[in-house]
């Protein structure tokens, strides 16, 4: 059935609205509003399409959107689609940025975030329990967990190394037998030269723009973004190990505090968590040139990170069948995923340390550099709230707003019942 532009423009932006909780929940109400509310889609394209969308760059969410859409109606259907899953998410982390900026510096506003930043930590290593389930069935797995923590976390390897090793590997190592054959899969806009050109230039003529006409902070933001665009695998808690390495600790752009802040944030929005990076780009840009540098800066960081998305979708989409039954393929998304368990691993600890200790030194040890928190700086408020955290997102039965809303409340509750 080929839907109207009307009906895709009602459904999808239904779905961008009530697109909260994640990838998981998101993908589960794709699959109610487009197979089986609607016959636009049946049960076999939309999994060969989440299968694709798992193999790409950036959030599988978002893509897998862009794709039913280009099903449905094509490139411009795509576009569509895609656009309506980000943009309401765009706009509320844009309001609640601003807010930010604002009134972040209340008393009562920073021991709120206080409370978020525990339960953000709670989050991320419940993210990690589920997903090590899911990825690390045999030894090898595990192996490639652990090389990618001891990676990031001793030697402060780099992210898309660490991720590009993980998928050499087990593209080196997979089985050689045949993939199954591939059906020809019907594609609704053949993607040819024309069209990927056009995407690429799309993507990167104004960055190219922004470096060539002297404006080197938002050149920089655009660049960072593009390149962070091209390594997102395994969704948004894997690459913010990496983001958060670069914008804090290498560019300065912003403290370590102001990043789970941000994070804390973009988890009550609809929409992909990876917007995380425009409100992460919005305040750089605050804090280097005010509000015309904010707003620019996070018109380019969505800019950077999700038009390659459509890239990426066109590009591959009428390829969908061979891609996801090819053995190699398969093997080294296998081995990114293991490797991405370790990743998520080292974010844990980085946000842990962070919330507890006020000074975190490192270790020398040869090559490896160990971090260690000086324990001097252990903030009591924090480790309640920390210890808090996950025994409220059981009460809540995992309810992210329920959870957020609870332990924001008990940060202010602490901070006039200070324990240390």
């Amino acid at each position: 059935m080929t839907p109207k532009f009307s009906d895709l423009l009602r459904v999808f932006g239904r779905i961008g609205l009530l697109s909260f909780g994640g990838p998981a929940a998101q993908i589960a109400l794709m699959h109610q509003e487009l197979v089986e509310k609607r016959p636009w889609l049946r049960e076999d394209q939309f999994l060969r399409g989440l299968s694709f969308c798992m193999l790409l760059p950036g959030p599988e969410a978002m893509q897998l959107a862009t794709y039913a859409g280009w099903r449905l109606r094509g490139i411009w259907g795509g576009v569509l689609a895609g656009l309506l899953f980000v943009i309401p998410g765009a706009v509320a982390i844009a309001f609640l940025c601003a807010i930010y900026i604002n009134y972040g510096t209340q008393p009562i506003i920073q021991s709120s975030f206080m409370g978020i930043k525990a339960a953000v930590v709670t989050v991320v290593i419940n993210a990690l329990l589920k997903l090590q389930q899911k990825a690390l069935n045999q030894f090898g797995d595990w192996v490639c967990a652990g090389l990618s923590a001891i990676a990031l976390l001793l030697f402060d390897l780099p992210f898309p190394l660490v991720i590009l090793g993980g998928g050499v590997v087990g593209f080196i190592l997979a089985p050689t037998q045949q993939a199954r054959p591939a059906q020809p899969e019907v594609a609704q806009s053949p993607t040819g030269l024309p069209i990927l050109l056009f995407w690429i230039g799309l993507w990167l003529l104004p960055l190219v723009a922004l470096s060539v006409f002297a404006a080197p902070f938002l050149a920089s933001v655009g660049w960072f973004f593009a390149k962070l665009a091209v390594v997102t695998f395994g969704g948004a808690y894997a690459v913010l190990a990496y983001m958060s390495q670069a914008v804090v600790d290498q560019n300065g752009w912003i403290s370590s505090n102001q990043m789970l802040d941000a994070l804390g944030l973009a988890e009550t929005t609809p929409g992909p968590l990876i917007l995380v990076t425009q409100f992460v780009a919005m305040l750089s840009g605050q804090i280097a040139g005010g509000l015309p540098y904010a707003i620019a800066a996070g018109l380019i960081a969505l800019w950077a990170t999700f038009v390659p998305c459509f890239l990426w979708v066109f590009a591959a989409a009428p390829h969908v069948e061979r891609l996801t039954t090819h053995p190699r393929i398969g093997q080294a998304l296998k081995s990114i995923t293991a490797c991405i368990v370790g990743v998520i691993f080292n974010l844990s600890i980085w946000f842990l340390l962070n919330v507890l200790f006020g000074t975190i030194d490192g270790l020398r040890l040869g090559p490896a550099t160990l971090p260690l928190p000086d324990l001097s700086t252990l903030d009591l408020n924090a480790l309640f709230l920390v210890l808090l955290a996950p025994i409220l997102l059981r009460v809540t039965k995992g309810n992210l707003f329920s959870l957020l809303a609870l332990m924001a409340t008990a940060g202010v509750i602490v901070q006039y019942y200070t324990i240390g």
